[in-house]
């Protein structure tokens, strides 16, 4: 027996199911239907195919619509299009968390890089250790964050939402892990505030340096020029100046290859020392002028002294004629010493001149230094003859002189020495009573008939030399008060 195939309820047929013959259209007109019976649904072979598989027509009239080209969709519940949403989210905190850290990590490398460049401390080397073992951390978390994000796709159709879930707890762990490192390094960075603000100063004072060592050079240069231009040659201050070239090249070749703290200390040197060849230059043509000066001063003040120095052996036999020997026998070389003094100070004036001409600054000045050491030997040679004579003359002709100014000397310190007191202190009285004792002893040598004048004038000098020792200890010990 065959199927019949149902067919679709008409609400104006009493039976969907009664079979039926079409009548044959007439040639014009519309057909005919006969009472009572509904008009049958036309079915395309399609329709038939389907109601023969058994299949709801509704169903199988939504098929089409499911895998029409205008597009798909998804058909899982809004559970898991919660939990995707959530761990994008997730997976965006995280990205931001990445970003972070990231960023905060180049700004601390141009930290350490600018401390590296200028500090060579222990402190410096241990902020370099400290960021690398960071780094390390950093390299490790992110390593993680990147494995979370390429473990889960959130863009699949058929996402699950436990895979969701998880995504969202992975990623949020990453994220977590990224801002735990992100306080570390912050943390870090506030602590190399010293050495940052240290190595920032000794940067901020780089290009000042280098361009005051650059005009100091400039300005060196033209006091030079100048000089030349006067005439004078002043060779050894043009090589001083040359000498400074090799360290503008290396200023000019900047602290990357030579480092900061190098730049610095090099360009402070070549300030100081063209600035010293600059002063030098602008003062030598005074210098000139003096050594000039002093040629002509120190040639009259010798031939001063070789007349003076003339006179010496004239004032010897006075002095051998009227006193005893102890009183001149001392100054018997002065003679001949001041002449070769004279005469050696005369030399080297003449190769001070050769000097000066020849611009040869540093040797005339050296010279005239040797002439005037040799001339102030001499003088006080000549002096101390001339002296020796007038003060033995004048101890011969009243030595009561003598011996009141060295008496006054010795009871003004004995009153000192019995101020507020009604016995003298030992350490004061025992000096004092011993220079009364040499003052006559002294004095007792004058009596005879070749008094010893010059031993006279030489102990009573002692005895107040020593006089006045006891005065100033005293005066220290009471505190200045007397």
């Amino acid at each position: 027996m065959t199927a019949t195939p149902a067919e679709p309820y008409t609400p104006n047929a009493p039976s969907a199911r009664q079979p039926h013959s079409r009548a044959p259209r007439p040639a014009a007109g519309p057909p005919r239907q006969r009472p009572g019976r509904p008009r049958p649904l036309r079915r395309s072979a399609a329709h038939d195919s389907l109601l023969l598989l058994g299949l709801p027509l509704l169903a199988a009239l939504a098929l089409p619509a499911a895998f029409a080209g205008g597009g798909t969709r998804r058909w899982f519940g809004g559970r898991a299009e919660g939990q995707r949403a959530e761990a994008q989210a997730a997976k965006d905190a995280a990205a931001a968390a990445f970003y972070e850290l990231d960023t905060a990590q180049r700004d601390l490398r141009i930290s350490i890089e600018t401390i590296t460049a200028v500090d060579d401390s222990p402190a410096a080397r241990q902020a370099v250790s400290g960021f690398e073992a960071l780094g390390r951390r950093i390299d490790e978390v992110s390593g993680r964050y990147i494995a979370a994000v390429d473990a889960h796709d959130l863009d699949r159709d058929d996402l699950e939402a436990s895979a969701a879930a998880r995504a969202r707890t992975e990623l949020t762990a990453a994220k977590d892990e990224l801002g735990r490192v992100k306080q570390e390094l912050d943390r870090f960075a506030e602590g190399l505030g010293p050495l940052l603000g240290k190595a920032e100063t000794q940067l901020a004072r780089l290009a000042p340096a280098v361009e005051r060592a650059r005009q100091g050079l400039l300005a060196a240069s033209n006091a030079l020029d100048a000089v030349r231009e006067s005439g004078l040659k002043a060779d050894d201050l043009a090589a001083r100046l040359a000498a400074l070239a090799p360290e503008l090249t290396k200023l000019n070749q900047g602290a990357g290859r030579h480092g900061v703290a190098e730049t610095l200390e090099r360009a402070d040197r070549v300030v100081r020392e063209a600035e010293a060849v600059r002063a030098e230059a602008e003062r030598l043509p005074e210098k000139a002028a003096e050594i000039d000066h002093r040629l002509v001063s120190l040639r009259t003040r010798a031939e001063a002294l070789g007349t003076r120095a003339g006179q010496v052996p004239q004032t010897l036999s006075e002095l051998r004629r009227r006193f005893v020997a102890a009183c001149w026998q001392d100054l018997q070389q002065v003679p001949e010493q001041a002449a070769a003094d004279v005469e050696q100070a005369r030399l080297k004036l003449r190769e001070a001149r050769a000097a000066r001409d020849a611009q040869r600054w540093p040797d005339a000045t050296a010279l005239l230094s040797t002439v005037r050491a040799l001339l102030n030997r001499t003088d006080e040679a000549v002096s101390a003859a001339g002296d020796r004579l007038r003060r033995l003359n004048a101890v011969q002709k009243d030595p009561q002189q003598e011996i009141d100014r060295t008496r006054f000397a010795i009871r003004d310190a004995q009153r000192l020495a019995m101020a507020g007191r009604s016995t003298p202190d030992p350490r004061h009285a025992r000096p004092l009573d011993d220079s009364v004792a040499r003052l006559d002893r002294a004095v007792a040598t004058l009596e005879g008939r070749h008094p010893d004048y010059w031993h006279f004038l030489t102990e009573t000098e002692s005895v107040r030399q020593t006089v006045s020792h006891v005065v100033d200890q005293i005066r220290k010990e009471r505190g200045g008060s007397a």
